[in-house]
């Protein structure tokens, strides 16, 4: 019997890969994928309140508990916020983490968004996916997991608020219908209740749930869908040129040119 394919979900922090990408995450998930979710920080400046380790406490189980609703294994590598690198040491842990899931799909943040972490864990993601095929390239772990045999398919998630610093929109050319499992991905997102009273205080989100609603629905609009989630490939020499995320949804997906 042949193993399940396998797809990684690797964001800057709890409750990101349930805003950019979980709706898709359920469709692979029903046809039979392993899901893994990663982030880079444990969410220790997710507070106004409470001090970072117990923040962090709280961030961790709650990941985990949105996790376990999509059947997905959950990790955080347990950087610091704010302070996530493009660095040597933080390179071996996510080469690491890529070559022990060695997953076909990997989503992760837009090389442009909002923030500086989201940006150097889509440079990390990159990389570690590029190359976790290397033998030679040591992760120092002590029982270190063997090489990737191919490089997988890699795909940016809409930035947060769909557009860079600028303002300027990013446009997805994919896009993949998440009418089906909307609803579940809501559950997902409402597992982080630790982060409505921060959103509401740093960026004046008053229900995360009804701006990722509004998120869903913009896509959504760009390719006929009621919501959406897009998505662009890393096309980059070396990488896969064909769209494996296409060839798995079928008519769930739609692909549409950049502007």
């Amino acid at each position: 019997m042949s193993e399940p394919l396998r797809a990684l979900a690797l964001f800057a922090h709890p409750d990101d890969a349930e805003f950019l990408c979980a709706g898709t995450l359920f469709l692979l998930a029903e046809r039979g994928a392993a899901i893994h979710v990663a982030t880079l920080t444990a969410g220790d400046c997710g507070s106004t309140i409470l001090p970072a380790a117990e923040i962090c406490r709280v961030r961790l189980k709650e990941g985990e508990r949105a996790a376990a609703l999509l059947g997905a294994q959950f990790t955080s590598l347990k950087e610091k916020d704010l302070l996530v690198l493009y660095d040597r040491p933080t390179i071996r842990k996510v080469m690491e983490l890529v070559r022990r899931v060695d997953p076909a799909l990997v989503f992760t943040h837009s090389p442009s968004d909002y923030m500086l972490d989201h940006e150097t864990v889509s440079r990390l993601c990159q990389t570690a996916c590029f190359g976790a095929m290397a033998p030679n390239f040591r992760t120092g772990a002590g029982n270190p997991s063997k090489p990737v045999r191919a490089i997988p398919h890699l795909y940016y998630a809409q930035p947060a608020g769909g557009t860079d610093i600028l303002g300027k929109e990013v446009m997805p050319s994919l896009c993949v219908n998440i009418g089906s499992t909307l609803e579940r991905k809501e559950r997902m997102l409402a597992c982080h209740e630790s982060q409505q009273a921060w959103l509401k205080s740093q960026q004046g989100m008053t229900g995360p749930v009804d701006n990722m609603r509004k998120i869903a629905a913009w896509t959504g609009a760009l390719a006929g869908f009621e919501w959406a989630e897009g998505f662009r490939q890393h096309l980059g020499q070396g990488f896969p040129s064909d769209d494996k995320l296409s060839e798995l949804l079928g008519k769930s997906i739609i692909r549409r040119r950049e502007v």
